[in-house]
């Protein structure tokens, strides 16, 4: 009993410690490239985003899974890039989450876009959710290092995510990764009704 209320009090004294909040960029403490990956890493929006693009491309085989891994992370620096040279500018969470509603949407009915519609749509998703990024960041060296390793990041995800995607065969395993989909759509279509109430 007396180990019980030592633990006990020990859990409430470290509950009690604060820790410093950051308001965009998580720190790693291993610098500003780290930062930026762990950024991308820890918004679900972004993640969840490229996840689905890169799953859908990779479903309609290995050229469209090249340009989705290429055109997504390309598009999402240039933008992040511009994005930073401007004040934080504060965007609707609506159309964040649309494009969670829009790519699980995709995925989840089995659309099989050609190959322009899907690099237009790698580039516009890039290109919003990097532009999102780059506001909140400013014109620093150390905002510039952490836009390369969050660009890092999302080239990594969309990789493995694509080339997991292009060897799928099995029917059941297609079906596994359209419901995948859906659980993003649905993500989206949540977010979409808590900005609606004014959650954010």
């Amino acid at each position: 009993m007396r180990r019980l209320r030592a633990f006990a009090f020990a859990a409430l004294a470290a509950l009690l410690c604060p820790l410093p909040a950051h308001a965009h960029l998580n720190s790693t403490g291993m610098g500003p490239l780290y930062d930026g990956a762990l950024h991308f890493l820890t918004s679900p929006g972004d993640l969840l985003s490229a996840l689905a693009l890169a799953l859908l491309a990779g479903l309609q085989g290995p050229a469209h899974g090249r340009r989705a891994i290429f055109v997504l992370p390309g598009a999402w620096l240039v933008a992040a890039l511009a994005g930073s040279t401007l004040p934080g500018v504060e965007l609707g969470a609506v159309a964040s989450a649309a494009w969670l509603l829009l790519l699980g949407g995709l995925l989840a009915f089995g659309a099989k876009p050609r190959l322009p519609a899907l690099t237009a749509l790698a580039a516009c998703a890039g290109a919003w959710h990097g532009f999102l990024n780059g506001t909140g960041l400013g014109g620093s060296a150390a905002s510039a290092v952490a836009l390369l390793g969050l660009t890092a990041a999302v080239f990594s995800l969309v990789a493995l995510a694509a080339a997991l995607a292009v060897a799928i065969r099995a029917d059941w395993a297609r079906i596994a990764v359209r419901v995948i989909g859906s659980w993003i759509a649905a993500s989206g279509l949540l977010w979409i009704g808590w900005a609606a109430r004014g959650g954010g």
